[in-house]
C-alpha cells in the first residue's frame, strides 16, 4: 500500500522545496570529513571558455555598403532557469510486508510527470542509501529527475527509494549469517527482501516495465556496494547500475572499516568472515555469475578524489578513488559489460554524488527500455 507524502494539491512543488532545503542543510553540515580523509574539498568547475574574438574589418576594403546578412539563430535546448518551473513528478510513501525479513519495508517512490494519466509502463531504478542513512536521502536528486525528464535527456522513469535500517543501518544490503550478540543485532536477509520481495511488490503496485531491460539499481557508499552486488549477483534482474563511492575493498576491507563491525559479512558468532566477504564481492561475481550468464550489463562508477585517504601505509590501496578504478578495470575486461568511470573533485558527500548521479542516470538510460503501453 502507499500514501502521498504530502497532500494532493502540491506534492511535486512541495517536494522540490523540500529537496532544495535538504541540499542546503547538507551543504552546511552533512558532509563532514572523517579523520582518515585528506582536508581538500572542491566543486566541479562550470566555467566555459570565452569564444575567440571576431577579427577586425580591413581598413583597406572598398568603401561600399556590405550586402545584408541574415543571422541564423543557433539551436538551443530549453534549459530550466531559476524561477521557471518544469513539470514535476510526484513523491509518495509506501510499504510492503517482506517474507524474507518478516517485517514491513518502507520506501519512497518517485512517479514521473503524467504518470497518473499516461497509461504507460515505465523503467524503474532502485536507489540505495548509505550507511546510517535513510530513504529520504535520495530526495536530493528529485529536482534533477524532473529537469532531465523535461529536457529529454532521460526517459520518464520511476525511482524507488527503500529504507534499510537493518544491522544498525550497516547491512550493506546483503543476506547476513551473523547470529547476533548482546550489543549487535543478528543479521537479516536484506538482499532477498530487496531483490525478491521489493521487486514483486513494486511491479504489481506500479506500472513498471517488469523485466531486466526495464530495471536498474543505484547507490552511494554502502548503497554503492549494494548496487554493485545486486547488478553482478542478479544479472537476470537488472540491466544497468549506478555505483557511487562504493565500499568495494579488495581483497579485504581495512582493519578500521565499518564493514567489519556490525555483522553484515559475519558468520555464526563472528562479526566478520573473510570468505563470506570475498564470495560476495566483484572479484568472485564477475567470473562466477556475470560471464556465465551471457547477459549484457552496463555500470557507471564514480568517486571523489578526496574520499577516504587512509593514513596507514598498508591501506593506501584502499583509497576510494583507487578502489573505484580497480572495479572499473575489471568491468571493462569482462565480456558483455559496458562501463564508465568518473573521478570527480570532492569528498564522500553529495558534492560528488549529485553530479555523478546526473551523468550516470543519462548513461544507463541508454540501455533501458523506453516507456511503452
Amino acid at each position: 500500500m502507499n500514501r502521498p507524502l504530502a497532500d494532493n494539491r502540491s506534492v511535486g512543488s512541495r517536494s522540490l522545496w523540500l529537496a532544495a532545503l535538504l541540499a542546503f542543510a547538507l551543504t552546511l553540515g552533512g558532509c563532514a570529513l572523517d579523520q582518515n580523509r585528506m582536508g581538500r574539498t572542491g566543486a566541479i568547475s562550470s566555467e566555459t571558455p570565452l569564444p575567440p574574438a571576431s577579427p577586425r574589418a580591413s581598413t583597406s576594403a572598398p568603401a561600399q555598403a556590405p550586402a545584408p546578412v541574415r543571422a541564423t539563430a543557433p539551436t538551443v535546448i530549453p534549459t530550466p532557469t531559476p524561477g521557471r518551473s518544469v513539470p514535476a513528478g510526484t513523491v509518495q510513501e509506501g510499504h510492503f510486508r517482506s517474507v524474507a525479513l518478516d517485517s514491513d519495508v518502507h520506501y519512497i517512490v518517485y512517479l514521473p510527470p503524467n504518470y497518473a494519466t499516461s497509461g504507460l509502463r515505465y523503467p524503474v531504478i532502485y536507489l540505495l542509501h548509505g550507511k546510517g542513512g535513510r530513504m529520504s536521502d535520495w530526495l536530493q536528486v528529485k529536482s534533477d529527475l524532473d529537469r532531465l525528464i523535461a529536457e529529454g535527456k532521460i526517459p520518464p522513469m520511476i525511482a524507488v527509494l527503500p529504507d534499510a535500517p537493518y544491522s544498525k543501518g550497516a547491512s550493506y544490503y546483503v543476506d547476513s549469517a551473523y547470529v547476533g550478540s548482546e550489543t549487535v543485532p543478528a543479521g537479516q536477509k536484506v538482499e532477498t527482501a530487496f531483490t525478491r520481495d521489493a521487486i514483486a511488490h513494486i511491479d504489481t503496485t506500479y506500472r513498471t516495465i517488469p523485466t531486466r531491460e526495464g530495471r536498474a539499481v543505484g547507490g552511494y557508499s554502502m548503497g554503492g556496494w549494494g548496487a554493485m552486488r545486486y547488478a553482478l549477483a542478479h544479472p537476470d534482474l537488472y540491466r544497468a547500475s549506478i555505483v557511487l563511492s562504493p565500499a568495494v575493498y579488495i581483497p579485504l576491507p581495512p582493519a578500521e572499516s565499518g564493514m567489519r563491525a556490525l555483522g553484515a559479512f559475519g558468520k555464526e558468532s563472528a562479526l566478520f568472515d573473510e570468505a563470506t566477504y570475498k564470495e560476495k564481492n566483484y572479484l568472485e561475481l564477475l567470473p562466477r555469475v556475470v560471464r556465465p550468464s551471457n547477459l549484457p550489463l552496463a555500470m557507471f562508477v564514480a568517486a571523489g578524489d578526496d574520499e577516504n585517504h587512509y593514513v596507514r601505509p598498508e591501506d593506501v590501496e584502499h583509497d576510494m578513488d583507487l578502489e573505484a578504478h580497480h572495479l572499473y578495470s575489471r568491468l571493462v575486461r569482462t565480456e558483455n559489460v559496458s562501463a564508465e568511470l568518473r573521478i570527480l573533485q570532492g569528498t564522500h558527500c553529495w558534492e560528488v554524488w549529485q553530479p555523478a548521479f546526473v551523468e550516470g542516470i543519462q548513461y544507463i538510460s541508454k540501455f533501458l527500455k523506453a516507456p511503452a503501453p
